[in-house]
C-alpha cells in the first residue's frame, strides 16, 4: 500500500505557510513543520530538490503508516527569480510512489493582487490559475480557502481532512490561536454605504 502524498498549492500569498503548519501537526504526516510565527522560503520546504528533479522523489524515505505533505506555491522563487512547478513531471513520478492528493489554495482575489504587488511587485494569480488548470486531472483534486478557515476554523479543517482522506489532528486550542490573527482582517476597509443598502433595510422594515 502506498503512502499518501498531499501536495498543497495556491498563487503567491494565497496561504502555502498557513496550511502547511496546520497540516503538519499531526504525528501521523511528516510535512513543513514551522512555529506559528515562522516564516520559510520555498528552498527550505522538504520536497524542493524533488521539485527541481522529480525523479529524485524514488530514493526519499518512505515509512509505513506515514502520510507525507509538500507545499508549493506558484510561482516560487528559486535564486531570485519567479519560476512555474513542474507540476506534471512532479505528479507523474510522485504517483508510482505516492497515492497523491492536490488541494488548491484560494483566498480573496483582490487581496492577493493587492498583497502580491506590495510584497513582489507583480500581480501573479492570473498566470497561477492557468497552471491550475492543467492539474484537475492528474490527480484527485479538492479546494482549500483561508477565508473559511478563518470563519469555521476546526469544523472547516475536519471536514478537509474527511473529503481527501489525509490523518489529520487538529489540537483546538492551537486552532483557535491561529484564528484569532485574521492575516486578511488588515485588508479590509470601513464602506460607507453599499448599492441594496436601501433595498436591504426596506424588506427588514417591511418583514
Amino acid at each position: 500500500m502506498k503512502n499518501k502524498l498531499l501536495i498543497l498549492t495556491g498563487p503567491q500569498g494565497s496561504g502555502n505557510h498557513l496550511f502547511a503548519k496546520l497540516f503538519s501537526m499531526s504525528p501521523a504526516v511528516e510535512g513543513w513543520p514551522m512555529a506559528k510565527d515562522e516564516w520559510q522560503g520555498h528552498h527550505k520546504e522538504p520536497f524542493a530538490d524533488c521539485w527541481e528533479d522529480p525523479s529524485l522523489l524514488k530514493d526519499r524515505p518512505r515509512v509505513k503508516n506515514i502520510s507525507y505533505l509538500t507545499s508549493i506555491s506558484c510561482p516560487y522563487v528559486k535564486n531570485q527569480v519567479a519560476h512555474i512547478p513542474k507540476y506534471y513531471d512532479f505528479i507523474t513520478e510522485a504517483k508510482k510512489y505516492y497515492d497523491v492528493v492536490i488541494l488548491l489554495i484560494g483566498r480573496d482575489k483582490n487581496i492577493l493582487q493587492t498583497q502580491q504587488q506590495r510584497v513582489r511587485g507583480d500581480h501573479t494569480t492570473p498566470r497561477a490559475i492557468t497552471q491550475f488548470k492543467k492539474l484537475y486531472n492528474l490527480a484527485p483534486l479538492g479546494f482549500i480557502s483561508q477565508e473559511l478557515f478563518y470563519l469555521y476554523g476546526m469544523e472547516y479543517l475536519e471536514s478537509i481532512a474527511r473529503q481527501i482522506k489525509f490523518p489529520f489532528m487538529f489540537p483546538v486550542s492551537i486552532i483557535d490561536d491561529y484564528i484569532k490573527y485574521d492575516s486578511n482582517k488588515k485588508y479590509i476597509k470601513d464602506v460607507k454605504e453599499g448599492f441594496f443598502d436601501d433595498e436591504v433595510k426596506k424588506a427588514i422594515n417591511e418583514s
